[in-house]
């Protein structure tokens, strides 16, 4: 632990205080202790630059940069939000198991690089929209854990008033959560096309998984980005198994940043948060210049199977799952530079572990004991501005009432 020229005096004018007799081995202890504590923001690196990998591109003249700036207070923050994410996919994974949570559930923990990156590369403007593996993007676009996990249980606090689930989600400039394998990529391109149409110098961020990226309409939207400049990055979520299929296995070309041909692609090591943010921003600069669209490929992978029915390792091993998380586990590395830049401490850094697991416990407390939506709300939101819909003759529960 590196302490300021400040505190290292101190702490030398006490010990030689205790040498000398003229204090208490306890009170000298004591005030080495008050002085380790009261460490000041001034202590720590307030900025370091750190080398990235090299991303790997298709049709560009240039690339993203391979040094990243990160500031002390951007670290904080990009660890404190992938903990969260953990901390709520593992919460989640308990309460499914307790039947709490029921139906799909999609959980993304080993991903959290992927969406706390994206978040940093582009502006809080700028739209995103996902397929089901959709909490840690929730979370990102500015919904709190505590609706995230009471949207999972169905209660009427939900971030969906209950009625989504895992994957129907959604917040500001965020059009979740989509429930059909690819179809939200041409709805993404829908998105950008309206930033074009009306001027906005936003940029929409379309996100797929490697089990996806075989799909017809993804190409179809592929073509019509490219026809009309949209400004739309098209991203690639290789978690390398898709519902349980290697790639290898699956695709004739795995080389899916290339895939859009005509469009230009990066492939980026999506493990290392400031990797997937420098591309991330690189692709906006280009979609903002009038250049867009981009396929961007990031390279992840999820501990968990691909769903809560799919136990994972069935066509993997554990043995691969574990070198994952010790060699490229996105928190670890944050972490481990953090530390061997002095930008924190072990103990700030448990502190927010600590602050996390309360926040998460507290979060799903709530999830498991607000009501759920009343009956008579089964029909509301259909419209946005609307009163429920009704339909002659076929609408009879609007007249019951909800007893729970």
């Amino acid at each position: 632990m590196l302490l300021s020229v400040n505190s290292m005096q101190k702490m030398l004018t006490i010990i030689s205080n205790v040498l000398k007799g003229s204090a208490s081995k306890n009170g000298a202890a004591s005030e080495v202790a008050r002085v380790v504590a009261a460490r000041t923001y001034a202590d720590f690196t307030a900025e370091a630059t750190f080398d990235v990998k090299k991303c790997d591109t298709h049709r560009l003249d240039d690339a993203p940069p391979t040094k990243s700036v990160l500031t002390r207070e951007d670290a904080l923050k990009y660890y404190r939000t992938m903990q969260v994410i953990r901390r709520m996919e593992l919460k989640a994974d308990q309460l499914y198991k307790q039947k709490i949570i029921r139906g799909f559930c999609h959980l993304s923990d080993g991903q959290e690089a992927c969406a706390v990156g994206i978040e940093a590369g582009i502006k809080p403007t700028d739209h995103l929209i996902t397929s089901y593996r959709a909490h840690g993007y929730t979370y990102t676009r500015g919904v709190s854990a505590r609706e995230i996990l009471a949207e999972l249980t169905g209660r009427r606090g939900g971030c969906a008033k209950g009625k989504g689930g895992s994957m129907h989600m959604y917040a500001n400039n965020f059009y979740g959560g989509n429930g059909i394998v690819g179809a939200q990529v041409p709805l993404g391109a829908g998105v950008a096309l309206a930033c074009k149409y009306l001027d906005t110098d936003q940029v929409c961020a379309t996100l797929y998984g490697d089990g996806a990226a075989n799909q017809g309409q993804i190409f179809e939207a592929y073509n019509m980005a490219s026809l009309w400049k949209l400004p739309c990055i098209f991203i690639c979520e290789n978690n390398k198994y898709a519902m349980g299929t290697s790639v290898e296995r699956s695709s004739a070309s795995t080389e899916y940043y290339k895939r859009g041909d005509f469009i230009p692609g990066l492939r980026v090591d999506g493990m290392d948060i400031l990797c997937v943010k420098e591309a991330t921003k690189y692709a906006a600069d280009l979609c903002r210049a009038g250049k867009g669209p981009i396929v961007m490929e990031l390279q992840t992978y999820r501990y968990h199977g691909h769903s809560m029915s799919d136990p994972g390792v069935s066509y993997r091993t554990r043995e691969e799952i574990q070198e994952v998380r010790s060699k490229s586990d996105p928190i670890s590395l944050l972490k481990d530079r953090m530390l061997a830049n002095n930008m924190a401490s072990v103990e700030e850094l448990k502190e927010i572990d600590v602050q996390v697991r309360k926040e998460i416990e507290e979060a799903a407390q709530f999830a498991t004991t607000d009501p759920e939506p009343p009956l008579e709300e089964l029909c509301n939101h259909i419209f946005y501005n609307d009163a429920p819909l009704e339909v002659r003759g076929t609408l009879p529960w609007t007249k019951l009432k909800s007893i729970s």
